[in-house]
């Protein structure tokens, strides 16, 4: 997969301590990529779009 468009964005969960620190581009089509900040050029999750955003729905709600 290329992935040399993605414009990956920090979570705004990531702490500033170097720890957590995960990365995410959805701007790819189709596709949401997941990487981890600390390890920029290291292994890449994909997920269908929809996918994500029930991923991140459910992770909102365990948040609360």
């Amino acid at each position: 997969m290329d992935l040399s468009r993605a414009r990956w964005r920090k979570s705004t969960r990531s702490n500033t301590a170097g720890g957590g620190c995960v990365e995410v581009a959805g701007n790819l089509p189709g596709v949401v990529a997941v990487r981890d900040s600390k390890d920029p050029f290291g292994p890449v999750l994909t997920f269908a779009p929809e996918a994500w955003r029930g991923f991140v729905g459910q992770a909102k709600q365990g948040s609360e």
